[in-house]
């Protein structure tokens, strides 16, 4: 199929030649073939909208056989205003360009508006920071989110600002790095005291059947793989708490949390998953009690990403360091370590 224009987003028709492989082929598949700028499913919906002519006539059937010689022509419309409205809430922007965006969540951000969070979140802030930026994911003039973080979990999130980065971002991610670049790395701190240096978990995860808020290993959930590597011991006297490194092979909601509670050490401060080891702060020296205490959030943080950018084939890395609680956290359990009796 010879064509040297790419898709356009407002109203611009564009011309395809029907020729080579094409021929015989479906419509809707021969496009996505030609182009990646729009996804196969927002091609199929542009066709059944009426988007599309062959030699002048409308053509509404995506399995429509090409026939040589024909002519293509699309026109995608306009992006449809976003029903979030923009909100000018500020963000650390780690790194911008035409076809993404890199930022630092803060803990207690939702990344996308829900029933109990429609504003104040990641997605208000992006429409509002990045504007006339945004080209549209299908057909909406919207942030691609490609990855997300909990509520209170901090940490570096790349966000798509095109149809073509989120496709190939999202493909990224669906590999879990297994044949990319793609790297997810989270800073934890677990109650107890991590015995293995290293290790990984592998329990598949699916929605707790006794609470719905909640992920549990389900012998028929979907698989999960965290690999895991001590990086710091504290405690004594009766208490320990282990900083990890978290790598991420798959992406499942709530995995470190769920899989760090399956190997015996919850994250301190994970309300959700530690609410039994609650009675342990008790045994906390008072300094490193009032730390635990003043976190109210699970102790996570999403501290390295890397990729290939979506459009020069560039292998990308952004590392964040600990935000003021976690690193709060981390200098009161060094000062006790410090301060210990050998």
């Amino acid at each position: 199929m010879a064509d040297d224009t790419d898709f356009e987003f407002e109203g611009e028709p564009v011309r395809v030649a029907v020729d080579g492989d094409s021929v015989g082929s479906r419509l809707d598949a021969a496009l996505a073939r030609a182009h990646d700028a729009l996804s196969r499913n927002r091609i199929k919906d542009l066709i059944l909208a009426g988007a599309v002519t062959i030699d002048g006539r409308p053509v509404n059937e995506p399995k429509y056989r090409l026939k040589a010689g024909e002519t293509i022509v699309l026109v995608a419309p306009p992006p449809e205003e976003a029903d979030p409205q923009p909100e000018d809430i500020p963000l650390a922007i780690l790194y911008e360009d035409e076809q993404l965006i890199v930022l630092d969540k803060p803990a207690g951000m939702v990344v996308h508006p829900a029933p109990g969070s429609p504003s104040g979140t990641l997605v208000n802030a992006l429409l509002f920071h990045c504007g006339d930026s945004l080209k549209g994911i299908g057909g909406v003039k919207r942030p691609g989110i490609v990855h997300r973080l909990d509520k209170d979990t901090s940490g570096v999130m790349v966000v798509a600002k095109t149809e073509t980065a989120h496709r190939r971002l999202a493909a990224q991610f669906a590999d879990h790095g297994r044949t990319g670049p793609l790297h997810r790395a989270y800073t934890a701190f677990a109650w107890g005291a991590v015995q293995s240096a290293a290790g990984t978990i592998e329990a598949p995860l699916g929605r707790d059947p006794g609470n719905r808020l909640k992920q549990a290993v389900l012998r028929q959930g979907r698989e999960a793989i965290t690999h895991y590597a001590v990086e710091a011991r504290y405690g004594g006297d009766g208490w320990d708490i282990t900083r990890v490194q978290c790598r991420l092979e798959t992406g499942r909601t709530h995995q470190i949390r769920v899989h760090m509670v399956h190997i015996g050490h919850p994250l301190v401060a994970d309300a959700l998953y530690a609410s039994g080891y609650a009675t342990k702060i008790n045994k906390l020296p008072e300094t490193v009690a009032e730390r635990v205490l003043a976190l109210g959030r699970q102790a996570l943080h999403a501290s390295e990403l890397g990729f290939e950018h979506p459009e020069t084939g560039e292998e990308m890395f952004f590392e964040t360091p600990l935000p003021a609680d976690l690193e709060a956290l981390q200098d009161i359990l060094e000062e006790y370590d410090r301060a210990r009796p050998r």
